[in-house]
């Protein structure tokens, strides 16, 4: 009786995959995909180092704009004053105008030190920025009394500050 009930079974094999056919069309719609895609998808990084600097750039302006406005929250008009009370960590130095120049009791910026030192004091957690060398997201080089602020992973965008006015321009 056993016997009779297995003979009795039907037994169905189903085919459970994909034809030649289909999985042609799944690559070709990929291929088609990617083909679209992938030019949107390179410009993103051009993009996204564009959108940093500027950031960063805007970051440092206000900054910047905090420190001069402290400075005359003080009651200063003409003098250069070392240590701003009240910005930051107390170790922002000003010039006669009440821009940033230092944080180590320097009231003219005139040398790349200053110009790191500036953008470490006036911004909370900033980028890094060192005065020679790629190894930091930004590298300080001065002329005059005008930092320039090279971002590293694309040397064409800076951030330019200039102590004289307090003026900073993004580049990106």
């Amino acid at each position: 009786m056993k016997m009779q009930n297995i003979r009795n079974l039907k037994i169905s094999h189903s085919n459970q995959g994909f034809t030649l056919v289909e999985l042609v069309v799944v690559i070709l719609i990929l291929g088609i995909l990617a083909a679209t895609a992938l030019p949107r998808f390179m410009n993103v990084s051009a993009e996204a180092h564009s959108a940093a600097v500027a950031g960063a750039g805007g970051g440092f302006g206000a900054g910047v704009a905090l420190v001069h406005a402290q400075w005359v929250a003080n009651g200063s008009s003409t003098s250069s004053i070392d240590n701003i009370s009240g910005f930051g960590n107390d170790d922002v130095d000003v010039n006669t105008s009440g821009w940033p120049t230092d944080t180590a009791g320097t009231n003219v910026l005139s040398t790349t030190t200053h110009c790191a030192n500036v953008w470490n004091g006036v911004m909370q957690n900033p980028p890094t920025v060192a005065t020679s060398g790629t190894t930091t997201d930004y590298t300080a080089t001065v002329a005059g009394t005008t930092c320039t602020y090279t971002y590293n992973a694309d040397n064409t965008k800076t951030i330019v500050y200039a102590s004289a006015t307090g003026g900073v321009t993004v580049n990106n």
